[in-house]
């Protein structure tokens, strides 16, 4: 009965179309739990330019590629101007610092040239550089907030992460890019990623606001799961490799609305 009231809520909006923007964008850091959902949006921002760009050498939906690389580039530049001023503390400018540096390049092979299958090893090990430091950032911003709530806005954001690197690794390993890596990272994710689902649901700052939302997020993971599951299973045609790119696109979606949610909340 659950399961069918899940995929009730979610089957209209399946394939409503590409995520655009995230609903929290703000044009500075409001306060400490905005710091941590913006911070912890730079971790999906760096596996969600890699998804773009492996979309790109499939050859597969490359408008929608295009537009979600070129706003992903632009957000992920302007938080991190951003996360960098507001540092309350000299170890997190020192982080951003490094960031910048390991950003500009991961830039670099973002953007140079065309996407293809011989370029994947290397962006996907600068990506993982920018995710690191990224990650590290975010952890500092909730040691800072010193406050639960900045706990949970960053299990949510990076809920966010999860989706995009899941997809990454599979259109990766659809490509034959490093495989056995990548099977493992999604077997990994995927479990990551239903443990803090539970725990987002369960705990005690959560409204029934945020338990319908994680209702529905739960509807947009069974699509994405079932298109990950059928490509594991060794599928690779335009229409799969697309599913895989939207389904993880509204699950972004969800997720995104979710951490917004708890950064909503009083610390």
């Amino acid at each position: 009965m659950q399961r069918r009231r899940i995929l009730a809520l979610c089957t209209s909006t399946l394939f409503a179309g590409a995520f655009v923007a995230p609903t929290m964008v703000q044009a500075q850091v409001a306060d400490m739990n905005d710091a941590i959902n913006k911070a912890g949006r730079q971790r999906m921002l760096s596996q969600r330019m890699t998804k773009a760009w492996l979309m790109l050498a499939h050859q597969a939906d490359a408008n929608a590629a295009r537009q979600i690389m070129g706003q992903s580039i632009s957000l992920f530049e302007r938080q991190l101007g951003e996360l960098k001023t507001y540092a309350p503390q000299a170890q997190i400018r020192e982080t951003y610092t490094a960031l910048e540096a390991a950003w500009a390049s991961y830039k670099t092979l973002l953007t140079k040239g065309l996407p293809a299958k011989d370029g994947a090893s290397a962006l996907l090990a600068a990506d993982a550089k920018v995710l690191a430091l990224a990650h590290q950032g975010t952890v500092q911003y909730e040691a800072a907030s010193g406050k639960p709530v900045g706990k949970l806005v960053n299990i949510a954001g990076r809920q966010r992460m999860l989706s995009q690197r899941m997809a990454k690794f599979c259109l990766a390993a659809m490509l034959q890019v490093d495989t056995a890596t990548s099977a493992a990272e999604i077997d990994k994710a995927r479990k990551e990623f239903l443990s803090a689902n539970e725990l987002l649901r369960t705990a005690p700052e959560a409204t029934e606001r945020i338990r319908q939302e994680l209702l529905l997020a739960d509807g947009q993971w069974v699509f994405f799961d079932a298109a990950l599951q059928r490509m594991q299973s060794g599928a690779n045609t335009f229409r799969q490799v697309n599913e895989v790119f939207v389904t993880s696109e509204n699950l972004l979606a969800s997720m995104d609305r979710i951490t917004g949610m708890y950064a909503a909340l009083a610390a």
